[in-house]
């Protein structure tokens, strides 16, 4: 028996080698090049779809009638930078998107005529904000008046967005309301009346103000450890589904509460009590509810409506092992693009008529890498106990081509921190890197979201201690198990991820052989004290999350918590990857390190994109980046890398490219409000 056993190991091994043998290495185009097609939706009547295609090099927005073939499309849009969402307006007489400057978040809002005849290029595009240095916020889409947007300006004061009524055809702007008390969002009912305000005192104090007339009147209120929020209107419009972690609850729930006599009513929790509420979808033509839906490992979707439902499982049985979502309805929820996804598949998106159940094939965004997903690798949901025995949920995905034991790994950091969290799926960095060579694991430490309040608020004044070490013992697990080779780990991330990589390399300089840190803050300091002016509502959580500068206990826990400041245990090699125009972490928290780095005689190398923001959007940019990210890698960590690259990215890649030498850093004057 043994003997059987034995052999059956030997094959299992031998079709696992000739397998690695099989496995190529993708271009990596097929992760981080334009997508043929994709953002795809229809038209509130479903006669015509939308979709954003390349026009000019960049993703632009595309139409064409449901019923023709994608090469007779029409280009509506000739950005010169990828767009940040797009939408029909109720009617179908204008596709309206909202894009920015170079990534400096400044945001404004466009309006195009989706049927407008031009002989050559594309129909023009209004700006219908046309102001400069704003950030234009859209809180309502009218369904009773189509031609009319509820949205916010911050034109007046940079901090706080006024109420503005727009007409689309003109771009008549009208105040509705001036604010001057603090105001940070406006809830609208299904009649459209603004009905309740959300305000956000100097210690995150957060209160909804219902509004009778002119009166505003305090019914509800959330400190700035708690959560609430209002997902919509029931349907007698006479009470809203709040969804609140307030008090002694840890889990989000959903209620039900008047506004006129505060009463509140439970109406939903996770059946498992695992995770916070997830998602409410409301009929907007009955008001009824369809669904609501927990995200744990995966997305668990609970039904209310049997037509939904059977429609749901109807489309599961087509596409057995892959998830299904219904991604953009007409306004009679009749017909509907679908999109099929998974985390080893392609996605791909389908038309589908709910009456008669016909599914037609409509695009896949990666027709290419569609023909290769046979080497994409699955992603296993795991946990693990961190330093202080608190279960940390996660992700690992192990390279195709591998036995799954003392294998290289790069460390994935997702940003946030406060929040955000990683999810099961489709993942282009992650492909990429178990396609490398590499198994790939996802942390969500504590602060991620999802996972209860006292999850979330167990980071709190936790940068570089317990929340590494949430990362730090992940990896201990895979070492543990055999899965990584200790001398092969490389921590990599964005934003607050690239953070987490600066304070791996300094707090934990053993347990790294190298870093890349993408648009992560090196200077707590710094970082405090350039957040965008319209940020100023979260400045109490954020100093709750990381430590209040104006006070002694605070600039000592958040001197500890900057890199930084330790910059002199960093041995490892780094690469550093910054957007010029970010907001957020402005290019200072770069330049710091580059500079203390460089000075001390240790290894870094910078890339920095003058056209990005708080993370690179433009295909050519990301293609230098993860050019460069690839080589890195395999110089630290010895993973497969694809030398060539189109010219006009090895330009870029060369453009892009700093001479460390030359970095210079001046500190910035402190403005008023970071005196106070």
């Amino acid at each position: 028996m043994k003997k059987i056993i034995y052999l059956a190991l030997l094959l299992t091994i031998g079709l696992q080698l000739t397998r690695a043998q099989q496995v190529p290495l993708l271009d990596r185009q097929l992760f981080f090049g334009n997508p043929e097609i994709s953002g795809g939706q229809l038209s509130p009547d479903g006669k015509w779809i939308s979709f954003t295609k390349e026009y000019g090099g960049i993703m632009n927005i595309w139409v064409k009638k449901i019923d023709e073939p994608f090469d007779k499309a029409r280009p509506l849009t000739d950005s010169k930078r990828p767009l940040n969402g797009y939408f029909w307006s109720e009617d179908g007489k204008y596709i309206l998107f909202v894009k920015d400057n170079n990534g400096d978040e400044n945001m404004n809002i466009f309006a195009v005529d989706p049927m407008a005849k031009v002989t050559s290029g594309v129909p023009e595009a209004r700006n219908i904000t046309p102001l400069k240095d704003i950030t234009a916020q859209i809180y309502m889409v009218s369904r009773k008046d189509p031609d009319l947007l509820m949205i916010g300006l911050n034109n007046r004061d940079k901090a706080w967005h006024d109420l503005y009524s727009l007409k689309i055809s003109t771009g008549e702007l009208k105040k509705i309301f001036e604010n001057k008390d603090r105001i940070t969002s406006y809830n609208f009912d299904w009649d459209e009346k603004l009905r309740v305000l959300y305000r956000t005192d100097e210690k995150g104090t957060t209160q909804f103000l219902y509004r009778d007339g002119d009166k505003l009147t305090p019914i509800y209120e959330t400190l700035v450890t708690e959560e609430a929020y209002i997902s919509d209107w029931n349907e007698s419009n006479s009470k809203f589904y709040l969804v609140t972690d307030k008090g002694n609850l840890d889990k989000s729930a959903l209620f039900l509460m008047d506004p006129k006599t505060k009463q509140i009513t439970k109406v939903e929790e996770d059946p498992k009590g695992k995770v916070d509420f997830g998602g409410l979808f409301i009929d907007r033509n009955t008001r009824k509810i369809i669904s609501t839906s927990y995200t744990g490992d995966k997305t668990e979707v609970y039904w209310k409506d049997k037509t939904w439902e059977s429609n749901y499982k109807f489309l599961q049985n087509k596409f057995l092992g892959r998830e299904v979502n219904f991604a953009s309805p007409t306004k009679d929820y009749s017909k509907f693009l679908i999109s099929v996804w998974g985390d080893k598949y392609a996605p791909e998106a389908y038309f589908f008529d709910a009456k008669t159940k016909q599914l037609i094939f409509q695009y896949t965004p990666r027709t290419e890498l569609k023909k290769v997903e046979q080497y994409l690798a699955p992603m296993t949901p795991i946990s693990y106990k961190s330093s202080d025995g608190l279960e940390i949920p996660a992700y690992l995905t192990l390279p195709t081509s591998s036995s799954g034991k003392n294998i290289p790994v790069v460390v994935l950091v997702h940003g946030g921190p406060k929040g955000p969290r990683d999810y099961w799926g489709y993942n282009s960095t992650v492909q990429f890197l178990a396609n490398r060579g590499y198994a790939v694991l996802q942390p969500n430490f504590r602060a991620s979201g999802g996972y209860g309040k006292k999850f979330k608020n167990d980071g709190d004044l936790q940068w570089g201690k317990l929340m590494q070490d949430d990362i730090t013992w992940g990896v201990k697990y895979l070492i543990d198990n055999g899965i990584a080779d200790k001398n092969k780990i490389v921590i990599m991330g964005g934003s607050y991820g690239g953070y987490a990589t600066l304070a791996g390399l300094a707090f934990t300089p053993d347990l790294y052989a190298g870093g890349v840190d993408i648009v992560g803050p090196s200077n707590l300091f710094t970082l405090l004290d350039s957040v965008p002016a319209y940020w100023e509502s979260a400045r109490a959580s954020l100093y709750g999350m990381i430590g209040d500068p104006n006070t002694e206990e605070g600039k000592k826990a958040i001197r500890a918590a900057s890199p930084l400041f330790s910059v002199d245990k960093i041995v490892k090699p780094l690469l550093i990857i910054q957007g010029a125009n970010d907001p957020r972490v402005k290019q200072a928290e770069a330049d710091q390190i580059v500079i203390a780095l460089r000075d001390r005689g240790k290894k870094v190398n910078y890339i920095l994109a003058d056209d990005e923001g708080h993370g690179f959007r433009k295909p050519v940019n990301n293609m230098a980046m993860y050019a460069e990210t690839e080589k890195f890698l395999s110089e630290v960590i010895g993973g497969r890398y694809q030398k060539e690259m189109p010219e006009d990215v090895a330009k870029r890649l060369k453009e892009m490219t700093v001479d460390i030498k030359k970095v210079t850093y001046t500190p910035a004057a402190k403005t008023d409000k970071a005196k106070k």
